[in-house]
């Protein structure tokens, strides 16, 4: 349960942390905190306020309270509660999700009619937001989370290789969850991903690896992916592994929700700053327009994370 709060929140306070940062240089934010702990981290810009989670986030919280209130995996669910935050007028969303939610077709045939045209869906967008997801599988095993990573991903992205890196990231979070070793996991873990993306998805998570390598933009899902596992590998704590994360530049609040994710899910909730939660709230808009905050976000996740909860 504590691996659980870890995730949930964990990821919230990356993606928190990271958004002021989204889209600026390597090095931005040890340049303006060079040392832990001195200034205000959370401090807000680019039209986000201090402490306030993205899309990434708010994505994330939809689909596990539809995971809870429908008792399981309801896909048009999940997709029409996306449809009304989109149409709430968040303050961001990724241009793709955004053309998947509104192109008018139904649930299960809109991400596929968007990259029969685009020919491009290899983004991160789907996974941002599955750590909520990932907690709610756990403890059904690997299969069970993996293929549920796949088919929330398909609702957006029409790309399997986005399917495959939420698939990887589901089942490290599970064995983290469990109390395992996500990085000594990672040789099974791609046993499991589909043949036609195994060997990428091997190159980009080697122990090599490092994010000079990349060949994209880290708002793809590949060097997104790998960038987290990165961070995790080459730092000892939560905090510098989400420090690391958004020291990379680029789409920093995705890449600090995905390896605050998966560091919350290893070191544990007590691991997360304090300066960085205190400050954390998460607007949901398509859902009433509330802002949730950490007492919130713990409930949520002890809820995913607990069978007899889920009704």
């Amino acid at each position: 349960m504590e691996r659980a709060v870890g995730a949930v929140v964990g990821s919230a306070a990356g993606d928190a942390l990271g958004a002021p940062f989204e889209f600026g240089l390597p090095g931005a934010f040890s340049a303006r905190f060079p040392e832990p702990g001195l200034g205000s981290e959370m401090c807000g810009g680019g039209g986000w306020e201090a402490g306030e989670a993205t899309d990434d986030t708010q994505m994330a919280l939809h689909v596990g309270e539809s995971l809870l209130e429908r008792h399981g995996l309801d896909l048009p669910d999940i997709f029409a509660r996306f449809q009304r935050w989109a149409a709430a007028g968040p303050k961001d969303i990724g241009l793709q999700t955004e053309d998947v939610l509104a192109n008018g077709e139904p649930w299960n045939l809109a991400s596929a009619a968007h990259y029969k045209v685009n020919h491009h869906a290899a983004g991160n967008g789907a996974l941002m937001r599955a750590t909520t997801s990932a907690v709610y599988f756990a403890d059904q095993g690997r299969q069970a989370t993996m293929d549920a990573a796949r088919r929330i991903a398909a609702l957006t992205h029409g790309d399997r290789a986005a399917w495959e890196g939420t698939a990887i990231h589901h089942e490290l979070l599970r064995v983290a969850l469990d109390g395992g070793d996500p990085l000594a996991a990672l040789p099974e873990v791609l046993a499991h991903v589909h043949p036609d993306h195994r060997e990428r998805y091997a190159n980009v998570l080697a122990p090599r690896w490092t994010p000079d390598h990349a060949t994209e933009f880290n708002g793809a899902v590949w060097p997104c992916l790998a960038s987290a596992v990165w961070a995790l590998r080459t730092t000892s704590s939560y905090e510098d592994a989400v420090r690391a994360a958004v020291d990379l530049g680029g789409d920093t609040d995705t890449v600090a929700a995905v390896t605050g994710g998966l560091a919350g899910a290893v070191y544990g909730m007590d691991a997360i700053p304090t300066r960085w939660t205190q400050p954390l709230h998460v607007p949901l808009p398509g859902a009433g327009d509330r802002v949730l905050r950490v007492p919130e976000l713990i409930d949520l996740a002890q809820r995913l994370a607990r069978p007899a909860a889920r009704g």
